[in-house]
């Protein structure tokens, strides 16, 4: 995957029922870590009271073990975050608390809003007051501002006016509440450990707490869970279920399992293998650009009978920033991430698998680096989806449409900008023919068909909003 091209979007994780809610909700938050880098929050509930903690930075910088403590109670909700709409500052971090007439809450959301802009705009002309430029917000004032009758009537309401991707937890004082949007669009599953309700992004959060997976929420399913037990409703419907097809692809972890129990690994691994089928070639050796290239790099080994090895070697210690040197280093952006094994890759035709090309520029650096650094002597380059062409609108941070290097160049300029040998993707057919059910997903970025409307506003003009 290309570093800072495509971001992960967030990642949320629930308890009820459990004397240390907040220390599970931690340790879910550190498993689903990958789905946002910028900040993460708790907010926990002793049955009177909901107390709250959040701030910049990982999980494990966050919370100490003191600052545990002080979320205390029997149910909490987590929230690890990438911005996709609002700016990366503390006041955007999630959970979002707030008191209105029927008491306090607070909100994880996973997603994007659409149509966050012009809600906004109507509940600022009728006095609303936001405290962040999150989209998030939108759900709490909706909720405020409706005059319906009981709660669970607010939440309806209040999220038949939005429009978009939503994985949603809401902390209440008693109770513990998860909605997932008509579309389906991000994942989110249950769990039970010790008696206890869970709710996560992805299962492989339920690994380290020891839970068993009980389902997905379904798309458009209302949870409420509290101590009569768990409620379910279907109060949301969309025309057509649309659940992101790059969760597979790159974003969820490979040992979780998600869209109703498919494993990510072996989704990546038949990606490989049907990439091997449409576009094999004499080569030496197979590698990855780590992390996420690995398990189709494999698949593509095992098809194609050649040996797999690991060519590029990560470092997985870069932080946030670092320092460049003043003298000029070569690559020295991609180098400080990765670097090749010279004693490996001397001589050799090498295919090289990732899951994307963004922008291209580092490509061009992954393969100069093969080359001089690596001694390569061919360098193939085999991409297991389909040419990126459109942003996502839906939580995940792509580059604009005008930065996409496949949505104005051919595959041929493609493999002539990064100097590869040759450059072949995954065909969409070959991508559909693999996921089960691909009619139920969203493969807007590879074909521009957008499942949920924009508001009034043409694509182009969305693209600038989000930029």
């Amino acid at each position: 995957m290309k570093f800072h091209d495509i971001h992960e979007e967030c990642g949320v994780f629930g308890v009820y029922g459990h004397s240390e809610a907040s220390n599970l909700a931690y340790l879910g938050l550190y498993a689903l870590q990958h789905r946002g880098q910028e900040g993460a929050g708790i907010c926990s509930s002793d049955g009177r009271h909901l107390h709250l903690d959040k701030s910049m930075g990982l999980v494990a910088d966050i919370f100490s073990e003191k600052r545990l403590k002080k979320l205390p109670g029997h149910i909490a909700i987590g929230h690890n975050r990438y911005s996709t709409a609002g700016s990366s500052v503390l006041k955007n971090v999630q959970p979002i608390m707030a008191n209105f007439a029927l008491g306090p809450l607070a909100i994880a959301h996973n997603g994007n809003l659409v149509n966050a802009a012009e809600i906004r705009e109507e509940l600022e002309k009728e006095g609303a007051i936001f405290q962040s430029t999150s989209d998030s917000e939108v759900i709490v004032h909706l909720i405020a501002h409706s005059k319906t009758g009981d709660f669970y009537e607010r939440v309806i309401e209040a999220l038949r006016q939005v429009s978009g991707a939503f994985s949603l937890l809401i902390l209440r004082e008693r109770e513990l509440i998860a909605v997932r949007d008509p579309y389906g669009v991000r994942p989110l599953s249950l769990g039970q450990v010790d008696g206890a309700y869970v709710i996560a992004s992805e299962t492989c959060a339920f690994d380290l707490i020891g839970a068993t997976y009980i389902r997905d929420v379904e798309p458009g399913e209302l949870l409420i869970i509290n101590e009569n037990g768990l409620k379910s409703m279907k109060p949301l419907i969309a025309p057509r279920q649309a659940s992101c097809i790059f969760e597979f692809i790159y974003f969820s972890r490979p040992d979780s399992y998600i869209f109703g129990e498919k494993n990510v690994n072996e989704m990546r691994k038949k990606f490989g293998a049907q990439l091997a089928r449409e576009s094999g070639v004499d080569a030496d050796l197979v590698i990855a650009v780590p992390d996420s290239g690995v398990p189709a790099a494999i698949g593509f080994a095992e098809e194609s009978k050649l040996p797999f090895d690991f060519g590029l070697i990560r470092n997985h210690y870069i932080g946030r920033t670092f320092i460049e040197p003043k003298q000029n280093i070569r690559h020295f952006g991609v180098k400080i991430k990765l670097n090749p094994v010279r004693q490996l890759l001397e001589g050799k035709r090498v295919i090289v698998i990732d899951d994307s090309i963004i922008r291209g520029t580092t490509s061009k650096k992954i393969v100069k680096m093969l080359r001089e650094g690596g001694g390569a002597k061919e360098v193939h380059i085999r991409i297991s989806s389909p040419p990126t062409i459109g942003p996502c609108f839906y939580g995940i941070d792509t580059p604009t449409r005008q930065e996409l290097i496949a949505s104005s160049h051919s595959v041929e300029e493609i493999r002539k900008f990064i100097t590869a040998d040759t450059l072949e993707y995954l065909s969409l057919e070959g991508l559909k023919n693999i996921v089960p059910e691909s009619h139920n997903f969203c493969t807007a970025c590879f074909d521009d068909n957008y499942p949920i409307s924009f508001p009034g506003e043409r694509l182009a003009q969305m693209e600038l909003f989000l930029k």
